[in-house]
């Protein structure tokens, strides 16, 4: 029989051993690193990828830095932005609408300073009142230049010398194309077809455009590369530019048109800008809008682009005068060479300096003054 062990009630001194097994902690073996691929070997269009975003910055600043706009973001700031400008046009007409009233009203006196006579006499009596004429404007820059403390285009400066408001539907950068687009064709026609809003037709309309439609970057379409032995005409690719002027002359064709149908008592009034100098300087992040298509054609200076542009501005207001000559009360303004060819007179590629800007103004009112000689100072 086996014996049973007999409890003592003492517990051993030493307590088993442990075996080896259980003092052995696996652990899993360590992943080998993988090789990247050796410089000279083909790699994978995924590999690539692996190795350009892995020499780049962390992906996270990449998408802050980088991230493209989408098109819905891209198309929710275009409409506000054309939301403002709708809204900027409300505004301008609510204000003249207002003034014009009050002056019909209680009668338009000459704008004049409050001249007072020596020794603190009695101001001078005011002049007898006038019919103010009623005048809308739809252009460019040239009418809407809105640059801070320049005070404005040729409207503002306009009205001084006219004593009435203007109703100014004009933006800087529009183009004839845009003017006589769809949008702003629904919001013309709704002015011409209303007439003034302080009631009756429009005297005038002044319309300023075509400008911008032959600058800039389509303009490298219609002038060639610099040749020292051509000629000015030469250098411009006519019949390309006849298509863009074609396009210009469609807008100004369809504005006769409305105006015939809608307001034909309304007098049109054009002007055909002046010489611009390719000078390369723009203005708050715009242009420049002729000095990139000369340099990119290799012009070796600013005196061959000047001919070159010359000529083309010269083509624009034979445009006009014909257009003129085939319409009953259409005028253009002959505006081209008012300016010195020097590049103090203008305030960049495109607009005129302070001083030419108050010239074109004048010239506005001295043919306003012709067309209205009762109604103009």
């Amino acid at each position: 029989m086996t014996k049973k062990p007999v409890a003592t009630g003492k517990t051993n001194a030493k307590a088993p051993a442990k075996s080896k097994a259980a003092k052995t902690t696996i652990r899993p073996a360590a992943a080998k690193p993988r090789k990247a691929p050796i410089a000279t070997q083909p790699v994978t269009l995924d590999q690539a990828r692996r190795l350009a975003a892995a020499a780049g910055p962390k992906r996270a600043t990449r998408r802050m830095l980088l991230a493209a706009p989408t098109v819905d973001k891209v198309g929710v700031a275009r409409a506000k932005l054309d939301k403002q400008r709708a809204d900027e046009r409300e505004q301008r007409r609510r204000e003249y609408t207002a003034v014009m009233k009050i002056m019909k009203q209680r009668g338009a006196a000459r704008p004049e300073k409050a001249a007072k006579g020596r020794r603190g006499g009695p101001a001078k009596a005011p002049k007898a009142s006038f019919q103010p004429l009623q005048v809308m404007a739809e252009g460019d820059s040239w009418f809407d230049y809105p640059i801070p403390l320049f005070g404005g285009g040729i409207v503002k400066r306009l009205e001084k010398r006219l004593g009435v408001p203007i109703l100014n539907m004009a933006g800087a950068g529009d183009e004839v194309r845009f003017m006589l687009g769809v949008d702003q064709r629904k919001r013309l026609v709704q002015e011409l077809k209303s007439g003034c809003p302080a009631g009756g037709p429009w005297d005038v309309m002044l319309f300023s455009g075509g400008g911008n439609d032959i600058v800039d970057n389509p303009m490298a379409l219609w002038i060639r590369d610099f040749d020292a032995t051509a000629t000015p005409a030469a250098h411009i690719h006519q019949p390309r530019f006849d298509a863009a002027l074609t396009l210009v002359r469609a807008g100004y064709e369809d504005l006769i048109a409305l105006r015939d149908q809608l307001s034909p008592s309304t007098h049109l009034v054009f002007r055909c800008y002046d010489f611009a100098i390719p000078d390369g300087r723009g203005i708050c992040h715009h242009g420049p809008w002729l000095k990139p298509t000369f340099d990119l054609r290799k012009f070796p200076s600013r005196a061959e682009g000047f001919a070159v542009v010359k000529l083309m501005l010269q083509q624009f207001a034979a445009m006009l005068q014909s257009l003129a000559g085939a319409h009953i009360k259409v005028t253009v303004i002959h505006t081209q060479g008012t300016l010195a060819q020097q590049t103090s007179a203008w305030h960049n590629e495109l607009h005129p300096a302070k001083p030419g800007f108050e010239s074109f103004a004048e010239m506005f009112r001295q043919q306003l003054k012709v067309l209205f000689p009762t109604r103009v100072v």
